[in-house]
């Protein structure tokens, strides 16, 4: 009989270890280390194998393609994921609990269900509450089959008995293995159910939607290697006080990275918004300082965000600094460069941001246009109504070049802005577009 060893693996990286500590030495993180048991029997050595594929040319790989894209129904998904979903595709989809995952999955599953045979598995919900929440929405069909189930075994022996077109598996961290004694959601029982699906539905060509939960910072929870097995990561974001919910294509093998579509919740479930930029700018306040149009964009689909900065003298020791919808360190950093390089004083003021939409911006063109919203604010000067900026602010000063400048000044210039700051290193010379080489030439422009 075989003994069980117990092990401390990192819920980050994956990486074990003999014995535990308050840091994973392999990627740096803390408190992340949680006990598992393993089984240490010896396993029998299989027999000589023998290979299968051979090496070939790279040309001939040519003749293996065939994609087949399947569409999700909703025209600003499969734009984002590149055309559709292709057959065999394995997405991870993660969000914060109640932020609308299973009912867009759901929709998905009604869409699909209307040529094809779905399985949907849900291990957080009764069959009854799945078809409770169907009824709501409209997603009702004879092809969509539900299982109730979080052992994977029967999952397994569920798919090969219902070969099914198209699954959805929600949730992973509630699906376990009995061959593992780890209980579910470990490292060790995430890591062997994604891997026995995703080996599944490769062999069978079975498009396949797994739902993963994410952790108190908004990571993907479970080692890093889930995000690494599957073909494509698509995040969930948005407020749980907004209507608006925005999927973002993180990675992907089967099309461009970075691509999202934006969704509006209500009582039939979520419904795609065709033209974000309008209903991002509808409740836009005219003639009011602080506020500045960014055209967003991490694909090649931009998107004009609202970006409010609200400046106050501070009555605390230590001035406060708040930011929602941004990084807070950014925050610093810009406020630092306004102070060195513009003579902008902010050491006794409080400053608030805050990104329009409940919108979560991580790329560097944000700089300038929160620049000039914090000055704005500071000095009670609205900036003109049709003015948009972008452009990332380096710590000298200096306004450096971002990608899809062309798309960007194209969708600001859609909605009528007549004035548009970009760095001093673009290439396009147009009417409206002005090109700044660093912060103080941005602000003489909203002066």
């Amino acid at each position: 009989m075989g003994k069980n060893k117990t092990v401390y693996v990192c819920s980050e990286c994956g990486a074990s270890f003999p014995a535990w500590s308050g840091r994973c030495s392999s990627c740096g993180s803390w408190n992340t280390l949680v006990e598992e048991s393993i089984d240490t029997k010896k396993r029998s050595i299989p027999g000589k194998k023998t290979l299968i594929h051979r090496p070939k040319p790279i040309k001939q790989a040519r003749e293996e393609i065939n994609y087949r894209r399947i569409s999700t129904g909703i025209k600003t998904l499969d734009e984002a994921l590149g055309g559709g979903i292709v057959t065999g595709q394995v997405i991870l989809v993660s969000g914060e609990p109640g932020i609308g995952k299973s009912t867009l999955l759901l929709q998905i599953s009604s869409n699909i269900s209307k040529e094809r045979k779905v399985l949907y598995i849900t291990g957080e919900e009764s069959a009854h509450q799945v078809y409770l929440r169907a009824e709501r929405i409209g997603a009702l069909s004879d092809n969509l089959l539900v299982l109730a189930e979080t052992d994977l075994e029967l999952i397994i022996d569920a798919i090969n008995q219902e070969k099914p077109d198209f699954i959805v598996l929600d949730s992973v961290q509630t699906v376990y293995s009995s061959q593992l004694e780890s209980a579910a959601g470990s490292v060790s029982q995430v890591r062997e159910v994604s891997g026995r699906i995703t080996e599944l539905a490769k062999s069978f060509n079975i498009s396949t939607i797994i739902v993963g939960q994410v952790t108190k910072e908004g990571s993907i929870a479970g080692p890093k290697v889930l995000e690494h097995i599957v073909d494509t990561v698509a995040q969930f974001e948005g407020e749980r006080g907004h209507a608006y919910r925005v999927l973002k294509i993180i990675k992907n093998r089967f099309g461009a990275a970075g691509e999202m579509a934006v969704f509006s919740m209500g009582d039939r479930g979520l419904q795609e918004v065709m033209n974000p930029s309008s209903l991002f700018l509808s409740e836009r306040p005219v003639g009011e300082s602080g506020s500045v149009i960014f055209p967003y964009t991490e694909g090649s689909k931009p998107v004009l965000i609202e970006i409010q900065a609200l400046v106050s003298k501070t009555v605390y020791a230590v001035p406060q600094r708040k930011a929602q919808g941004i990084d807070i360190n950014r925050l610093s950093i810009i406020t630092a460069i306004l102070e060195k390089e513009a003579n902008i004083f902010l050491k006794d003021r409080d400053i608030f941001v805050n990104v329009v939409g409940g919108m979560y911006i991580k790329e560097p063109a944000l700089d300038l246009p929160l620049a000039l919203a914090v000055v704005s604010s500071y000095r009670d000067i609205p900036v003109f109504e049709k003015l948009a900026a972008f452009g990332e602010v380096g710590l000298t000063g200096e306004i450096r070049s971002v990608h899809y400048t062309e798309h960007r000044i194209k969708e600001a210039k859609r909605f009528g802005f007549e004035r548009i700051l970009v760095p001093a290193s673009s290439d396009i010379d147009e009417e409206g577009v002005i090109k700044v080489r660093n912060i103080k030439e941005a602000i003489k422009m909203i002066e």
